[in-house]
């Protein structure tokens, strides 16, 4: 069992940090920093319709004004309101209004599926529905028919159009009724109901997460320990504002008045060079996507420059391997003494090599990220090995960790002075962590794998309405069982090897954990996505989405033809086989720790990618395992010859 405990710059984080120690509720953070900061930007949406922004005065006010209005609609304190809105400053104002006005909202994206959100506003017992906009209501409108809902409104300024008993309300009609109305203050503490975030739903039903006002808070709090953005600081937002990782960094950033930025998938690249963000919270696929991007760039280059690019990328890989060892934050090594010594003297040689590719290259790959990023802070699955490389390469900190919607989310995060990569880093002050047997459930030693469990400030309420889920989940010594795999370093980082329930098993009776290999078949420029199958198989298969770009450049190089109208036929090309089978060879067998039944056998390459639209991720780009194996059931059959 470990729990965190301060270190020195933890404390000094702290201690610069705004103090929120002492309030009840989310809601007591705005006039705070709104007195502090009154005239500061707080939002910026410039790609909204139309781009809006809030200073921390407006911010305050605003929340106030619509928290009224919505007490003058009739809702009362732990009342459910139902909130189905993608990122602008004005969820921000709802979602905190809503609170201010003592009830609780169970929020999703406007782009969910229609009977997504329906069982939400029917499982939630919202008695209220705020929605994106029109098109959002419309969509919604076939599911609303038997619905007792007190009012809708719609966060856009367009007029209302359906068929209803419920009263139907625009964002500034609401904000008018608060306008002269007396908001009644509510009684909260930090037990009280915040939210209802429902989980993704891989699988089944999503299930409603009870997450209270003190739960959302240990996350202002816990963030103020690893890392202090200063007033003013840039930080740029991508992910859904409704998803728990984006919301509760959120709360903690604007808690310390920060300028926040919306970006989307169209804008960012732009935007990273037109506000020089200096802080940014992402996945493993965003990180991919700008990763990919750039080795286009260089592949689009003339041979000449390509390698000494490459000479210069396989230096700067000598040079932070030597510098992990030598500062003892590898993940496959541990180094006595005298290793380090060694390790030392090799970075220094190759130091200024790595300083040149610097200055000739690297400098130039980070402007593409505005240059002025201090780190990136990524969760929602761990990141590839060659993503951690690549971008220590050139100079982008990456902080990893972990956590789910049950644990508000986070609960171990890397911090900037010991940023071990492949770790999900420290526990949060507060939080314990225990990995046990998945069997006996008794702790097993330090260093070996098991099931990981959480008790902390974090973890939620239980699942709404659900109690069975509820003591499945959390035991009566309040430890959550995460259904995660992983492992405790000697120095207290997390490592997660797999997820339990995603574990393959061989009929050999080896236990696979997918997730490790996948990320190392990634590293190949060809592999775009992959995901692994083989339960009850002799051997690994695996689904692969190829990244056509590099393909079409190999093929060139090849004297092959791809048929580009009908891509599966070109995938089925004998040599285009052979260099995947290739691929995945090398970059398995490169795995630390590789052993013989981690290779993968057969093998099929898929024309259509894996995408939120396809229903094949999550709104957080993870892979829905259950969803992609009922889609390709067949395909997979086939593999093994069934």
């Amino acid at each position: 069992m470990t729990a965190a405990t301060l270190a020195p710059q933890e404390q000094q984080n702290l201690s610069q940090a705004i103090d929120y120690s002492h309030i009840q509720s989310v809601a007591d953070i705005w006039p705070i920093v709104a007195k502090r900061f009154p005239d500061q930007v707080a939002l910026d949406d410039p790609h909204g319709t139309p781009a809006r922004r809030l200073t921390y005065g407006e911010l305050a006010q605003q929340i106030r004004q619509f928290a009224a209005g919505l007490q003058a609609l009739g809702i009362q304190p732990q009342d459910k309101v139902a909130l189905f809105s993608d990122n602008q400053p004005r969820w921000l104002v709802v979602d905190q209004g809503i609170m201010t006005a003592g009830a609780v909202d169970a929020v999703r994206g406007s782009q969910a599926d229609k009977d997504e959100l329906a069982f939400i506003l029917d499982n939630s017992d919202s008695v209220a529905m705020i929605v994106q906009d029109q098109a959002t209501l419309t969509k919604l409108a076939d599911s609303l028919g038997d619905k007792n809902l007190r009012f809708i409104a719609l966060l856009s300024d367009e007029t209302p159009q359906l068929e209803t008993t419920a009263r139907l309300l625009n964002f500034n009609q609401v904000m008018e009724l608060g306008k002269g109305g007396e908001l009644a203050e509510v009684n909260c503490d930090r037990t009280t109901l915040a939210t209802l975030m429902y989980t993704s739903g891989t699988s089944g039903r999503p299930k409603g997460v009870m997450l209270s006002q003190g739960n959302l808070l240990s996350q202002v709090t816990g963030a103020c320990s690893v890392v202090y953005p200063a007033p003013g600081s840039k930080v740029m937002s991508i992910l859904p504002i409704w998803h728990c990782y984006e919301r509760t960094f959120e709360y903690f950033t604007l808690s310390q008045g920060v300028h926040q930025i919306y970006t989307n998938i169209r804008y960012v690249k732009k935007d990273l060079k037109a506000y020089k963000p200096n802080y940014m919270v992402g996945v493993p696929r965003l990180w991919e996507s700008i990763y990919e991007g750039v080795q286009k760039q260089f592949r689009e280059q003339p041979d000449s420059k390509q390698k000494l690019i490459n000479f210069f990328l396989h230096q700067s890989q000598r040079y932070i391997t030597a510098k992990r060892i030598a500062d003892d934050l590898s993940l496959d090594y541990t180094p006595n003494a005298f290793d380090r010594a060694m390790a030392s003297a090799q970075c220094a040689v190759l130091w200024p090599v790595h300083k040149m590719g610097d200055t000739m290259v690297y400098k130039k790959v980070r402007e593409a990220t505005g240059g002025d990023i201090n780190f990136v802070v990524s969760g929602g699955g761990s990141i590839a090995d060659h993503l951690e490389d690549f971008y220590e390469i050139i100079g982008v900190d990456i902080l990893g960790g972990y956590g789910l919607t049950e644990t508000s989310p986070i609960t171990h995060v890397r911090r900037p002075w010991q940023n071990l990569r492949g770790a999900d880093g420290n526990a949060l002050p507060g939080t314990e962590t225990r990995i046990v047997n998945l069997d006996t459930r008794q702790d097993v030693p330090q260093g070996e794998q098991g099931l990981v469990l959480i008790r902390g400030p974090q973890v939620m309420q239980g699942y709404y309405k659900n109690p069975e889920a509820t003591t499945k989940a959390i035991d009566p010594d309040g430890w959550f069982d995460t259904g995660d795999l992983g492992k405790i370093t000697p120095n207290g980082d997390l490592i997660i090897t797999g997820r339990a329930k995603d574990t393959i098993v061989l009929t050999n009776g080896e236990n696979i954990e997918p997730q490790p290999i996948e990320n190392a078949c990634a590293r190949s420029k060809y592999v775009d996505q992959i995901m692994l199958v083989g339960q009850d198989q002799k051997v690994l298969g695996a689904l692969i989405v190829p990244n056509l770009e590099a393909l079409s450049q190999w093929a060139t190089g090849q004297n092959i033809t791809l048929n580009e109208t009908d891509p599966a036929a070109s995938l089925a090309d004998t040599k285009v086989q052979t260099l995947f089978k290739q691929e995945l060879t090398r970059e398995v067998k490169a795995r630390p720790g590789y052993r013989p039944d981690e290779r993968i056998g057969p093998f099929t390459l898929l024309s259509e990618p894996f995408s939120i639209e396809n229903g094949m991720l999550t709104q957080t780009m993870k892979v829905k395992r259950p969803v992609v194996t009922r889609n390709y059931q067949d395909v997979i059959d086939g593999l093994f010859g069934q």
